[in-house]
């Protein structure tokens, strides 16, 4: 009876939002009479597909409140007694976010509809008083979650008032926790590259894009077999992704765990072994720091690179790496090392640390394990050799069932 009270809930906080929500694509929008209305400009976004902030300027305090709807995902933003007036070049997709529509309601209230590439979590929206000038300004940060996060903040709004009022200044405004039914322990593997981002090529032609691809279906199998958990590819073809879509994906389906696969080459063609990074801002040595560099550079491919336009987007991001999930990250790294070592060869300091944007989810341990370096003969061939993969597959299975025992008897 909860449930079906849960998803009469969910639907009927659709339903009322969606009837509001049309709106147009117009540009300036007129208020009604009598108060001399608010002016909202300068429009602008910041982040990528795990993290979007969004900003807007006011020539006095606004009075914002906000709702979700679903199908698509999306944010609904109303602003009594107020005119927007926006460049719209200023709205082109970014980030989280797929389109932005604003007009004007029959009621003098200024509407802006926000819709997302997927399920997010409104992380805060707050209004302040501008430091550097005259004015105000509104500012939301949305987060991608998954779709149970999602429904859990409609149901959240659909038992309160079915919309929220911006906090104050430096307040946090959210749906608040709900409780979660328990679920299995999920693990996202993330074959690296793909499509027209190839990777690093092997001394006899073979493809890294290939060999993660085929190595993670190895995994995979393995894993369902042995882990008894939930396993999901961010890429199961050959298709192109850009970094923070990985990371976005990772967070959707809730992940315990994101492993990152990739193989190198290098100038030293008699180095070879196994290698396992977890992030840091500092990397451990100058080989960590260039592996990070070139990994980060994977979305130049598609001219999709995403750059961090300000100080602002930077420190977010710097945010995102939580101690507590960096110290799972650095624990599960240690037992795949442990696991690794009694199967295959290691390259000398098997864990490293370097800024790998790959391995930034706020909320989700990672590592990103290089199986071998596709520049050594030896190395290439092992990856090329289902029985080896077999072999790595099985030490890598066996450290996600430690960690996963461990996540269980920690109830987390």
């Amino acid at each position: 009876m909860q449930a079906i009270l849960l998803s009469l809930l969910i639907t009927l906080s659709c339903i009322t939002g969606a009837l509001a929500v049309d709106v147009g694509d117009v540009g300036e929008v007129a208020s009604g009479e009598g108060a001399t209305p608010l002016n909202g400009r300068n429009y602008r976004m910041a982040g990528d597909s795990s993290r979007t902030r969004i900003v807007v300027d006011f020539d006095r305090e606004p009075n914002p409140r906000w709702f979700l709807l679903r199908n698509p995902h999306r944010i609904v933003v109303d602003l009594p007694d107020t005119r927007l007036f926006f460049n719209p070049r200023d709205l082109t997709a970014k980030g989280l976010v797929r389109n932005v529509r604003y007009g004007a309601r029959q009621d003098s209230v200024s509407r802006m509809v926000i819709a997302s590439q997927g399920p997010f979590l409104v992380d805060r929206l707050d209004v302040s008083k501008n430091e550097d000038g005259p004015g105000y300004r509104m500012s939301i940060d949305l987060v991608a979650a998954s779709q149970r996060d999602f429904d859990a903040a409609l149901a959240d709004q659909a038992l309160s008032t079915g919309s929220t009022v911006a906090a104050g200044k430096g307040a946090r405004v959210g749906t608040g926790p709900t409780a979660k039914p328990p679920r299995p322990f999920t693990v996202v593997l993330d074959p690296g590259h793909g499509g027209i981002d190839g990777g690093a090529r092997g001394v006899t032609g073979s493809v890294e894009k290939d060999v993660t691809l085929a190595f993670a279906r190895q995994l995979r199998d393995m894993l369902t077999t042995t882990c008894k958990c939930d396993v999901f590819l961010t890429r199961d073809s050959d298709i192109f992704l850009r970094l923070d879509e990985r990371v976005r994906i990772a967070r959707q389906h809730e992940a315990n765990l994101f492993i990152s696969i990739h193989a190198d080459t290098i100038s030293v063609k008699n180095l070879r072994g196994a290698t396992v990074y977890t992030v840091s801002d500092k990397a451990s040595d100058p080989e960590a720091q260039a592996l990070a560099d070139r990994e980060n550079l994977s979305d130049q491919f598609a001219e999709m690179e995403i750059k961090e336009e300000s100080q602002e987007v930077t420190d977010i991001l710097i945010d995102l790496i939580r101690r507590e999930t960096h110290s799972f990250s650095l624990s599960f790294a240690r037992t795949l090392v442990g696991q690794l070592s009694n199967t295959v060869a290691l390259i000398n300091h098997p864990h490293r640390e370097a800024g790998f944007r790959v391995l930034r989810a706020p909320d989700v341990p990672s590592v990103l394990v290089e199986l071998g370096y596709l520049s050594n003969p030896k190395d290439e061939a092992q990856l090329q050799d289902p029985a080896w993969r077999d072999k790595a597959a099985k030490s890598i299975a066996d450290a996600v069932t430690i960690f996963a025992e461990a996540h269980a008897r920690a109830g987390r």
